[in-house]
């Protein structure tokens, strides 16, 4: 796509996302307020006391502009100034607690307003968008600082997207073929179905609301831990977050009495051999196959717990 065709699209998408916000309506989100009086009400109300400079500067906002939407929100009530002892030309301002009842309402008003976009999307995709938003944040955003990553335990929708995300990414790196898919079905589904938490469990990485990585523990019988279909998404690589999941398997293991976890991989998933290696897996049997479509060496390691 060319400069021009970027730059386009740009500005296309720009225009739609100010309709679907309503931003050009005169009275935002059906109130009094425009889109500026509610950007500097919510500016306030979210800080404990801010200067008319910090205002003026965060929102890029016209001084005497500004000063006009102060002294208005003080005749009506919705906040309380007095000097600013860092900067006796500026002002200190508060919210009352009228300011905070609209401060609040608006809040309410607008998440109503994305859930009820979100509820006509399908599963996944409110996901999806929003993952969509946050590379669009980090990318252009020089400030933004990447969601933090959390592990928690898996819930309803999790383990089909395990399957999908898996299916996909390997198909798309590797070439491996829908035979792979269907043998991440088969272990997800038979985790779901014979799911014992006292013996096994499954992690979730997410980051901004978003799956980006998983793990699970299975019940190998005779003392032996199965981790398996351990994986992080491209958009959060370089984390540790696979780390993170091979060490909560091995806590887990341990702390179940397990006395060996044992895994399946192919040589040519390089970093998580390297995780493995690190956390003190060994090595014990290898064999070429072509189970997915492309030649892979299958091996099969252990850690002995």
């Amino acid at each position: 796509m060319s400069d021009i065709a970027l730059i386009e699209t740009a500005r296309d998408f720009n225009r739609f996302y100010t309709n679907f916000l309503g931003l050009l309506n005169k009275a935002y989100l059906d109130t009094a307020f425009t889109l500026t009086d509610a950007r500097i009400l919510f500016e306030i109300g979210s800080h404990d006391g801010v200067s008319a400079v910090a205002l003026v500067r965060d929102l890029h906002l016209d001084p005497a502009y500004l000063s006009r939407i102060l002294k208005r929100f003080r005749a009506e009530g919705l906040i309380e100034t007095s000097p600013d002892p860092a900067d006796l030309r500026s002002q200190v301002i508060i919210v009352t607690d009228r300011g905070r009842e609209q401060f609040e309402e608006l809040g309410r008003r607008a998440n109503a307003q994305i859930a009820a976009r979100f509820d006509n999307l399908a599963a996944g995709e409110p996901e999806a968008a929003v993952s969509a938003m946050h590379t669009i944040r980090t990318l252009l955003d020089p400030t933004a600082k990447p969601a933090p990553a959390v592990i928690r335990a898996h819930r309803a929708g999790d383990i089909g997207w395990i399957v999908q995300s898996q299916g996909r990414f390997y198909a798309e790196e590797y070439g491996w073929d829908l035979r792979f898919e269907a043998l991440v079905a088969e272990v997800a589904g038979k985790f779901l179905a014979n799911f014992d938490p006292a013996k096994e469990y499954c992690w979730i990485a997410e980051r901004g609301g978003v799956n980006v990585g998983s793990a699970l523990v299975t019940n190998g019988g005779d003392g032996i831990a199965k981790l398996r279909l351990l994986y992080v998404d491209k958009s959060a690589r370089g984390l540790g977050l696979g780390k993170m999941l091979v060490d909560e398997c091995i806590r887990f293991s341990r702390q179940k009495g397990y006395r060996e976890l044992s895994l399946w991989t192919n040589d040519m998933l390089e970093t998580a051999r390297a995780i493995y290696i690190k956390a003190g897996f060994r090595l014990v049997s290898e064999e070429r196959h072509r189970m997915f479509g492309p030649e892979a060496n299958g091996q099969n390691w252990v850690l002995a717990l």
